[in-house]
C-alpha cells in the first residue's frame, strides 16, 4: 500500500461480529475504514462460537425430535454421522463468512464510489505508536497502517487450566470441538456454565455419546434462580447426562485407548472416570496479547481486560468493544458496543447503551431465555416483588406441539403499579417471546397495561398474557386447580416470602 492509501479515518482490529458491525457503521458515516483480521472473517462468533454451536444445536434438536416415539409415528433406521454433522456446520459457517466477504468487496476502496469505503487486510496487528500499527500479513510480509482512530475488537479465546494440555485431539476447548472425527462414546465436559450445558445438550440429544458434566458449583447455571437451574439439570439428566456437582478437575491422564479423569469432590473423596474425550469449558479470556498495547499507551487491568467509559473509549482516540471489555462475551453486546463507539467517535447522534434489560437465550433442550432481574437480584437489591410462574403444560400451543415441558416466570414490583422487572422462560420459541418482555421493560410498562393487548391464538406468546393475568388474580386457569403448574408468591425485605 502506498503512502496515499495507508492513512484511514478508522482502523478496526478484529473482524468478528463486533468489528464488522463497527466498520459498517463507519461506512454509513462516509469514513475510510481499514478492517484487519488475523484468523478467519467472522471471528469466534461465526467460526467457533454462536453460529457454529447453534447450528449443531439445531441439528441435535431435530435428531432428538425425530427419535421420539410418542407422536404417532416412528422413524426407522435413523442414524447420524459426526463427520456429516461437522460438514453441515462448516457449510453454515462458510455461508455467513462469504456474506461478510461479499459485503466487504462491495464497499472495497477503489471499487465503491461512495464517500465511505473499506480496506480489508488479513493479518495480525501490533501497535508501533498510538497512531500507527504494523500488520504481519497472513500472505507474508508486513504492512504499516496509520489511522485517526482505532477500534479494538479482537475478541476472546477459551480459558485453559495451567496443568492440562488442550491438544484438540482428545482434549478440546470450544474452538476445537469441530476437530472431532466421530462421536465419542464417552465425553466429559468440564464447566457447567452456558457453553458447557449447551454442548452437554447437543451431544446428549444426538444419543451417540455418554455425557458427563462437571462443575465446582452446587448447581448448573448458578447465577440464575434455583427453579431455572433445577429445570436445566433435570432435563440434562433426563437425556442421560451425568452431572457431578461440587467437583473439581485434578488431572487428566492420557492412556493409549482412553483418558482417565481424576475428580476431587468438596466432601474430600476423589473418583476416576474413564472417557474418550474431554471438553474444557471454563470461560474465556481477552485476546489482546499480540497488540503491543504498551506502545499505544494502553494498559489492560490485572485480569487482562480493557477498561472503557460508557461510550467505549479506552483512551483518547482508541476505543474497544466486545469480549476485550468487562461486559459479558455476547455477540449482540459486541455489535451494540462497537456501533455505539463508532457513532461516538465521529460525533453522530447517540443514546446511552442500556444493558440491564438485555435479553439472552441459553440453547438447552428445551431452550431457556432471560431478561431483566431474577429473584436473586431482586432480593440482593432488597426490592419487594411478586412473581408468577405459568407452566407450558396448560398452553394450547405447547400441547399441540407435544412440547409441554417448560414455563414462563414473570417478576413485577410488589405495589399497585406492578412494574415488570424481569422474565425467565423455558420451552419452545422462547428466543422470540423473550423480546416482547424486553421491550416492555424498556418502555417501563406494568402488568395491567400489557393486559389490554390481544395475543394471537394459539401461540406460545399467550403464556405471557396468562402469566400476567395470574399476577393480577384474573387468570383463566387457577392455581387452586393446578397447584403444580401455576404458582404465585410475594417477597419483601422485612418479612421474606409472603404466601
Amino acid at each position: 500500500m502506498n503512502d496515499q492509501l495507508d492513512k484511514f479515518d478508522l482502523c478496526v482490529i478484529g473482524a468478528g461480529p463486533g468489528g464488522f458491525a463497527g466498520a459498517m457503521r463507519a461506512i454509513d458515516a462516509g469514513r475510510q475504514v481499514c478492517l484487519i483480521e488475523g484468523d478467519e472473517i467472522g471471528g469466534t462468533g461465526v467460526k467457533w462460537g454462536a453460529l457454529a454451536s447453534k447450528t449443531m444445536w439445531e441439528l441435535a434438536k431435530d435428531y432428538a425430535v425425530a427419535s421420539k416415539t410418542d407422536r404417532g409415528y416412528r422413524c426407522t433406521g435413523l442414524s447420524v454421522d459426526y463427520a456429516a454433522v461437522r460438514d453441515t456446520v462448516i457449510e453454515a459457517v462458510k455461508e455467513k463468512q462469504y456474506q461478510l466477504l461479499s459485503q466487504i468487496e462491495t464497499f472495497a476502496r477503489g471499487h465503491w464510489p461512495g464517500p465511505g469505503s473499506i480496506t480489508y487486510l488479513r493479518g495480525w496487528a501490533r501497535f508501533g505508536d498510538p497512531a500507527r500499527i504494523t500488520v504481519d500479513l497472513a500472505a507474508g510480509g508486513e504492512q504499516e497502517v496509520r489511522a485517526d482512530r482505532f477500534l479494538l475488537c479482537t475478541g476472546s479465546k477459551p480459558r485453559h487450566f495451567d496443568h492440562i494440555t488442550v491438544d484438540q485431539q482428545r482434549i478440546f476447548d470450544s474452538d476445537g470441538i469441530l476437530q472431532l472425527k466421530h462421536f465419542p462414546k464417552r465425553l466429559m465436559i468440564i464447566g457447567a456454565g452456558v457453553t458447557g450445558c449447551e454442548y452437554a445438550t447437543i451431544f446428549s440429544n444426538f444419543g451417540q455419546t455418554r455425557v458427563f458434566l462437571v462443575d465446582h458449583q452446587e448447581r448448573v447455571i448458578p447465577y440464575e434462580d434455583e427453579d431455572v437451574s433445577d429445570f436445566v439439570s433435570a432435563n440434562l439428566e433426563r437425556h442421560g447426562v451425568k452431572i457431578f456437582h461440587s467437583t473439581r478437575l485434578r488431572d487428566i491422564l492420557a492412556k493409549p485407548e482412553h483418558l482417565e479423569v481424576v475428580l476431587d469432590f468438596d466432601d474430600g473423596h476423589a473418583t476416576v472416570v474413564e472417557v474418550d474425550a474431554v471438553l474444557i469449558s471454563i470461560g474465556r479470556i481477552p485476546n489482546i496479547e499480540p497488540l503491543n498495547l504498551t506502545a499505544a499507551g494502553v494498559t489492560p487491568d490485572k485480569a487482562g481486560y480493557l477498561d472503557t467509559d460508557p461510550d467505549g473509549r479506552v483512551t483518547g482516540h482508541i476505543y474497544a468493544a466486545g469480549d476485550v471489555t468487562h461486559r459479558p462475551a455476547l455477540v449482540n453486546m459486541a455489535i451494540m458496543e462497537s456501533r455505539h463507539a463508532v457513532k461516538h467517535m465521529f460525533d453522530l447522534p447517540t443514546q446511552p447503551l442500556t444493558f440491564p434489560n438485555m435479553s439472552t437465550v441459553m440453547f438447552f433442550y428445551p431452550a431457556v431465555a432471560a431478561v431483566g432481574l431474577n429473584e436473586k437480584a431482586c432480593r440482593r437489591k432488597k426490592m419487594p416483588y411478586r412473581v408468577a410462574t405459568y407452566a407450558n403444560a396448560l398452553l394450547p400451543r405447547a400441547i399441540a406441539m407435544r412440547a409441554t415441558s417448560g414455563f414462563v416466570k414473570i417478576i413485577v414490583s410488589d405495589n399497585d403499579s406492578q412494574k415488570i422487572l424481569g422474565m425467565r422462560a423455558a420451552g419452545p420459541q422462547v428466543s422470540s417471546t423473550i423480546m416482547s418482555i424486553a421491550l416492555l421493560i424498556d418502555q417501563d410498562k406494568n402488568a395491567m397495561e400489557v393486559l389490554g393487548a390481544m395475543f394471537p391464538h394459539p401461540t406460545m406468546s399467550e403464556v405471557i398474557q396468562e402469566c400476567l393475568r395470574l399476577l393480577a388474580g384474573k387468570s383463566i386457569y387457577k392455581p387452586e386447580a393446578f397447584p403444580e403448574l401455576l404458582k404465585i408468591r410475594r417477597w419483601r425485605p422485612e418479612t421474606g416470602f409472603i404466601l
